[in-house]
């Protein structure tokens, strides 16, 4: 008789999303009160502001391309198989987890090495000042390389064995010595709102507190996981035989994934090369970065938090071979997922330009630019969070080579939309790479849900199309309402109250928002949408005791 694993159940799920949820919460809200830190400190728009936001997101760039969701896709469900070995896996994960360590190590010196040819092949439209700068702040990022890897790997580990909530809650460590850095380096070397500061006026001391700050909440961020290990009973022990524990069904995985990175990352270059045309002259990285991170905040809080605490149980439920409880949970994802996504999407686009006042108030016209291309990268977000879900989905199946094929499809249609942008006038160039990129990743979701469909002989579609409508019906009164209180407040007219201070737009985001919650569940109510009961089941248990 076969060993059985340890299903998840719905209480469990449910538990773990509100753990990851919550943890996610604090980061992600830490995470915008750095770049708000960074906009009035640093700038939105303009050379130094751009040259620091690509030289910081290079090391995302290279860890995406070298590991990045090759250690999620991989190791989550390879160590839930291995918890049937009669060690519960500590073999299995010393070696992957010492395989993965020396791959980051590596990786991270030659890319240090290299930052001055890195940085110039990224940064296309910068001027001579400003690539040195960007490559002087490379340089003490790229050590970011190995420790977001270390990150990852003990928090998927920690995730596997179900253990949800640190992976969530120690990036907030990382947030809160990026904005100590931050406010130290506005005290001894002053403020720069309008992003005007030429780039030769950095010293090396500036760009070592600026970047290296940014780098020292990454490492700690990493390092602090060691703890939790030890206290779920892991103990890490380098080993390098990595022969005879299955490690060839992981790197099989592992290579169509590396595939599917690398054509994303490729696709994020051509994006960054085009839209730093516009560094200067209007909205480009910084601003992209910004916007990018608005639309990561729901997407983080809700799909990422459910999906993460339905992964593990998918794993379980594939090695099990059970296709019609996995079936199930994809489903119960998608529909609880969005819920709250088609909500949370006509909010902030609604809100765009208070949001953006919030990022930095620089004047009506960098209000609108941000603004703008917030609300591009927010049309796609509902088919962004499916796509995770069977994204996720055929991960727990073990299968990473039908999730590159899809993405191919959506990486060459953002290439050829992005390259078109280069001739748009500068001041719309990052709107029309954020509008490729939703529309480019609806189609990609449509092409990953009908390859799913196939693949389990169903996903349940009739009724996540009918939930889809319902939501979708649910919300188009509440926009109207949103957009009614927008214009009475001003927030689309410069010196408008809405848009006039932080503290006017947090505000006016606040009424807008509530007003449009209470229309939109009020009328999901009236429609007796099973999903919002089932949401709200829970709630009414504990008011009840």
């Amino acid at each position: 008789m076969s060993p059985r694993l340890p299903v998840v159940s719905q209480g469990g799920v449910g538990r773990a999303s509100a753990i990851l949820a919550s943890g996610t919460l604090v980061s992600r809200l830490l995470g915008f009160l750095k770049v708000i830190v960074f906009a009035h400190i640093i700038g939105q728009i303009g050379s130094v502001p751009d040259a620091f936001t690509v030289a910081n997101q290079l090391p995302n760039t290279v860890y995406t391309i070298v590991a990045g969701g090759v250690l999620t896709a991989v190791l989550v469900p390879q160590i839930v198989r291995a918890s049937l070995h009669d060690d519960g896996g500590t073999a299995y994960i010393n070696k992957l987890v010492t395989l993965a360590l020396s791959i980051l190590a590596i990786t991270t010196l030659a890319a240090t090495l290299l930052a001055p040819l890195i940085t110039r092949f990224i940064g296309l439209g910068f001027s001579p000042e400003q690539l040195s700068l960007a490559i002087g702040f490379a340089y003490w990022c790229l050590p970011q390389i190995f420790f977001y890897g270390l990150y990852t790997v003990l928090g998927e580990v920690l995730n596997a064995r179900k253990s949800f909530g640190p992976f969530t809650w120690v990036p907030v460590i990382n947030n809160v010595i990026s904005i100590g850095g931050l406010l130290l380096f506005g005290l001894l070397f002053g403020i720069d709102t309008d992003g005007q500061r030429p780039p030769a006026d950095f010293t090396p001391g500036m760009t070592a507190l600026l970047a290296g700050s940014a780098t020292l909440g990454v490492v700690l961020q990493a390092l602090v996981l060691y703890y939790f290990w030890r206290r779920i009973g892991l103990r890490y022990r380098p080993d390098f035989a990595f022969r005879g524990v299955g490690l060839g069904a992981a790197g099989k995985m592992a290579s169509w994934t590396f595939g599917m990175l690398l054509l994303t990352t490729i696709a994020g270059i051509v994006e960054t090369q085009v839209v730093t045309l516009a560094s200067g002259e209007g909205a480009s990285s910084t601003v992209m970065s910004t916007a990018w991170l608005i639309f990561m905040l729901p997407h983080s809080i809700i799909t990422v938090s459910v999906a993460t605490a339905y992964f593990t149980r998918m794993s379980e439920h594939a090695a099990r071979h059970d296709t019609e409880k996995l079936r199930t949970d994809a489903s119960s994802a998608i529909r609880g997922t969005t819920l709250l996504i088609v909500l949370a999407s006509a909010v902030i686009m609604v809100c765009a330009y208070p949001f953006a006042t919030v990022f930095g108030e620089a004047g009506f016209e960098q209000v609108q630019a941000i603004g703008n291309v917030i609300i591009a990268f927010l049309l796609g977000l509902v088919a962004f969070c499916v796509l995770f879900v069977v994204q996720r989905t055929f991960y727990a199946l073990g299968d990473t080579r039908t999730p590159f094929f899809f993405t191919l499809f959506q990486v060459v249609l953002v290439i050829t939309g992005v390259l078109g942008c280069a001739l748009l006038p500068p001041q719309w160039i990052a709107f029309g790479i954020a509008l490729v990129v939703t529309v480019s990743g609806i189609l990609q979701a449509i092409l990953a849900a009908w390859l799913l469909r196939k693949r389990l002989g169903g996903i349940d579609g009739r009724r996540i199309l009918r939930s889809l409508v319902k939501y979708v019906a649910a919300v188009i009164v509440p926009v109207a309402a949103g957009i009614g209180i927008l214009v009475v407040l001003g927030g689309t007219t410069a010196g408008g109250f809405a848009v006039s201070g932080i503290g006017p737009a947090i505000l006016s985001m606040i009424l807008i928002g509530s007003v449009m919650a209470v229309l939109y569940f009020g009328l999901l109510l009236l429609m007796r949408s099973p999903e919002l009961h089932g949401f709200l089941a829970p709630l009414k248990a504990r008011l009840g005791r």
